[in-house]
């Protein structure tokens, strides 16, 4: 017990080794499926931020920014043309939303704002009235409020720090919904759930859960991705039908699957991964190649002499003996797989390369995804 708990708190302090048990745990239907039609809407726009501290466009650079205020001074009742004015507290940036399913008229929703021209920060900045635009180019709400930005810079005159991206920022609540997307439950004939990973043992689950929950065959597999649930025969309305269907639990089958993060050290392995008997040894050398010039000054006073830089390297080899080899018996545990893989002394990062080398070999019955 103790030798166990060991092995996992040296891995957990040398990098991350996740083992996911998800395959044998009851979910329910709506965090695994997508009701088909219900989803929501992106919408984006153009906008004006102003009020900055002097961390705006520069109008030279970015002549859209003074385009679009023009504009909007003219439309408020104010004439600039041929004035020379050129402020450096107004930020040209796209705004971005999504509209979620079944929103109604009047309700609002955050926004997310994004500097388009070379602005340093929009932290203290308004948003402008700002419409906002679907893909089928019609209004579907307008932005505008108080900018919250995610980070700060600061500088000096020799030196500068940012932190976070000053250039971007969110307005919770900055958008209100001015028209909305009809979504009738009750002229459907059907509807689809669409599982969100596609997988024959999971959709046929689904079917006989919803089947046995409402004692009548409503529930149709269609392809690995989809099961249809017809209307006609059922006995709630939709509404309430798709209420009772969301919380059915079942448990979802998912494939044999090793993520890795080559960034982070990150190994995810899930439950069902198993492997055929192979040996393995990790590299065991290593090789240090350390540089340390010397400066070789003359003589003081001499008239030729002349200051030059002699190299001094120093190389060690180190063949770490201790390192053996390994030999992982057949469908082990994958408990017991990390056990002797951490027993040879191996940590995440040389694990990666272990498991591309037995997947190459074909003793690793898994999909390996890299990231």
């Amino acid at each position: 017990m103790f030798d166990r708990l060991k092995i996992f708190l040296t891995a957990a302090l040398t990098g991350f080794v996740f083992c996911a048990d998800a395959a044998h745990a009851d979910v329910r239907l709506k965090d695994i499926v997508n009701v088909e039609g219900v989803r929501g809407n992106d919408l984006v726009g153009y906008g004006l931020i102003v009020g900055l501290d002097g961390t705006g466009d520069g109008v030279r650079n970015s002549p859209y920014t003074e385009e679009a205020l023009s504009s909007l001074l003219e439309r408020l009742g104010v004439n600039v043309q041929g004035e020379d004015f050129r402020p450096r507290n107004v930020a040209a940036v796209v705004v971005t939303a999504t509209l979620p399913p079944f929103s109604r008229a009047g309700s609002q929703i955050d926004v997310t704002v994004s500097a388009i021209g070379d602005a340093s920060n929009l932290l203290g900045g308004t948003l402008i009235m700002t419409p906002l635009h679907a893909a089928d180019g019609e209004v579907y709400a307008v932005a505008q409020g108080p900018v919250l930005a995610s980070g700060f810079s600061a500088e000096g005159d020799g030196a500068s720090v940012t932190f976070g991206a000053p250039t971007s920022g969110s307005i919770p609540q900055g958008a209100r919904i001015e028209r909305e997307i009809d979504f009738d439950f009750s002229s459907m004939q059907s509807l689809r759930l669409a599982l969100r990973s596609p997988d024959f043992t999971t959709a046929t689950r689904i079917e006989s859960v919803i089947n046995g929950a409402f004692g009548q065959n409503i529930a149709t597999v269609l392809d690995p991705g989809t099961v249809e649930v017809a209307m006609a025969g059922a006995p709630l309305k939709p509404v309430h039908l798709l209420g009772r269907i969301e919380n059915l639990r079942i448990t979802p089958e998912q494939k044999a699957r090793i993520v890795i993060d080559q960034k982070s050290g990150t190994v995810v392995l899930g439950a069902d991964v198993r492997i055929s008997r192979f040996a393995v040894t990790q590299g065991n050398l290593t090789i240090t190649v350390r540089e340390t010039p010397v400066v070789s000054q003359p003589n003081p006073f001499s008239r030729n002499g002349e200051t030059i830089v002699l190299p001094d390297t120093s190389i060690t080899v180190n063949q770490q003996t201790e390192r053996r080899i390994g030999i992982v018996e057949e469908n082990v545990a994958l408990s017991d797989l990390i056990e002797g893989l951490n027993a040879l002394g191996v940590g995440p990062r040389e694990l990666i390369d272990i498991l591309k080398s037995v997947k190459a070999a074909g003793a690793l019955h898994a999909e390996l995804v890299l990231m």
